[in-house]
């Protein structure tokens, strides 16, 4: 596949992963898959991450054979259980009480395909954010101005949410956000797709 044939679809909804994907790359479409994302029984974090950016993935390049397709999907693990996306105020603010003064990880799993051509390249990229002691009063604040209710660990850190931290170890900035663009970025490379 050369660099000018290769079209692009992000397959996802997000927001986040569309914002990113636009700092690496002038062109790609999105279409959000239909996957559904409950965990199997004793699945672990890293697993359930994995499997759905590749079950995305595979959804959208199985109706667009030709086109390069990124699966993504990011699972937030506190002691070993799951850390949903919260959907409302009171959900994040348990969230939060139960992540103060403690490390979460964040598994942050990308798949690149293309059916036409057989390729296919999967990556996890692991992230430790350690929050520090929060008050209930610091979590309701911060709540009210950033309203994370659409993010696994209920903050956005690329925004407020920083401040809830002692310290963020990963590899890729990025990826805590939704896609490690330094990985993605030479995966689609190797797939044959121009970036800026």
């Amino acid at each position: 596949m050369t660099e000018q044939s290769a079209s692009l679809i992000l397959a996802s909804a997000s927001s986040y992963r569309r914002e990113l994907l636009e700092r690496i790359v002038a062109t790609f479409d999105v279409a959000p898959s239909s996957v559904d994302e409950s965990p199997a029984q004793d699945e672990q974090p890293d697993g359930l991450a994995q499997r759905l950016a590749s079950a995305k993935a595979a959804a959208i390049a199985s109706a667009n054979p030709n086109a390069v397709v990124i699966g993504s999907d990011q699972v937030a693990s506190y002691a070993g259980n799951i850390l949903g996306k919260p959907g409302n105020h009171a959900n994040a603010a348990k969230q939060l009480l139960a992540c103060s003064g403690r490390p979460v990880i964040f598994y942050t799993a990308v798949s690149v395909v293309c059916e036409s051509n057989g390729f296919a390249e999967h990556h996890t990229d692991i992230t430790t954010v350690n929050f520090r002691t929060l008050t209930a009063t610091e979590i309701d604040r911060y709540l009210e101005h950033d309203q994370p209710w659409d993010c696994a660990g209920s903050f956005r850190a690329e925004s407020l949410g920083v401040t809830l931290f002692e310290s963020i170890e990963n590899k890729d900035p990025s990826a805590i956000i939704g896609l490690p663009l330094i990985w993605l970025a030479g995966s689609l490379r190797r797939a044959g797709v121009q970036l800026f």
